[in-house]
């Protein structure tokens, strides 16, 4: 079912597991394919870069020259390349997988693409009898060595079932998103919040240095209560955006979560008002907060001495 999730470690791989295909062995790629070596199906890999392939071949795997050669009787096809065009050479170009993958062979792309791209891939899958999934990944270079990645999968009940086994071999977290196009979505919806938070470091840090701080220290701390409460998905829980009513047992905590917010907030915006140090996202921050959160702006909203202009206060 859509949302079905899966933190199983490997171990999961039915009887008679079809053959897998990598290609893209690049900082992504070679530790998530270097955790199929042992598929009980055998593993193929394929990389631009023939010194890439090597280590794999001294492991076991097969090694093809081309994507359509990787393709030819694999069951599971990862890609992992850089972008939109390389996407669309690998899986559509004269050389590629849809040149030699049978039907029912699916195609997995774990590179970050339009979700655009994703839906017209798997429409040109489609006429091949092929099955296409976007299934973009979180947890960088460290997630992938560690084998711990979250992998957000867009595509069919059937797609899923069939992916879902492998990609346990290298994720911690298997998310089925939705169609094709859902997972890609997802991944963007969670690297908005990854960036804005970046734009939040910087306003915290100039904060941090104009009141005479250590600004590595203070990322010390970020890290390790991150770590203890989980950081801004600690809140992520709803399964709706929508206001939350009183009588919801979210209602006590969010407001609260509110409260301290607001309370944080405006003392912050005060010492930087002193400091002659700008913050406009803690502006509005402030002024979004107690909306956000579904439960209305609150008192510690009203009265600050830096609430934000009219505009921030009524987007």
């Amino acid at each position: 079912m859509v949302g079905e999730q899966s933190r199983a470690r490997g171990g999961g791989e039915p009887d008679g597991a079809v053959r897998l295909a990598y290609i893209g062995l690049g900082n992504m790629g070679a530790p998530m394919a270097e955790r199929l070596v042992d598929w009980p199906g055998g593993l193929t890999v394929c990389d631009a870069r023939p010194e890439a392939a090597e280590r794999f071949a001294r492991k076991g795997a097969q090694v093809a020259a081309t994507a359509g050669e990787a393709a030819r009787g694999a069951g599971v096809i990862s890609v992992t390349v850089l972008d939109d065009a390389q996407v669309r050479e690998v899986v559509t170009g004269p050389d590629g997988i849809l040149s030699t993958a049978k039907p029912g062979t699916v195609v997995a792309v774990h590179s970050t693409v339009s979700d655009t791209t994703a839906t017209a891939l798997a429409s040109e899958c489609s006429e091949h009898g092929v099955e296409f999934v976007d299934a973009p990944v979180s947890g960088g270079a460290p997630g992938a060595y560690a084998g711990d990645l979250a992998v957000m999968v867009g595509g069919s009940e059937s797609a899923f079932a069939a992916v879902r086994a492998p990609f346990e071999m290298w994720a911690g977290l298997v998310v089925h998103a939705g169609p094709v196009g859902a997972g890609t979505r997802m991944k963007l919806a969670r690297n908005l919040l990854h960036f804005v938070s970046f734009a939040a470091v910087a306003e915290s840090q100039r904060l941090a240095e104009s009141a005479g701080l250590d600004i590595a220290a203070l990322g010390e701390v970020v890290r390790h209560t991150d770590a203890v409460t989980g950081g801004p998905g600690a809140i992520m829980l709803r399964d709706s955006t929508s206001p939350v009513a009183t009588n919801d047992d979210w209602y006590p905590i969010l407001t609260h979560v509110r409260d301290l917010g607001e309370k944080d907030l405006g003392l912050a915006l005060g010492l930087g008002a002193r400091a002659e140090v700008e913050l406009p996202l803690a502006r509005l921050a402030l002024a979004r907060l107690g909306d956000g959160l579904g439960v209305g702006p609150g008192h510690g909203y009203e009265g600050t001495d830096a609430e934000g202009t009219d505009a921030e206060r009524n987007p």
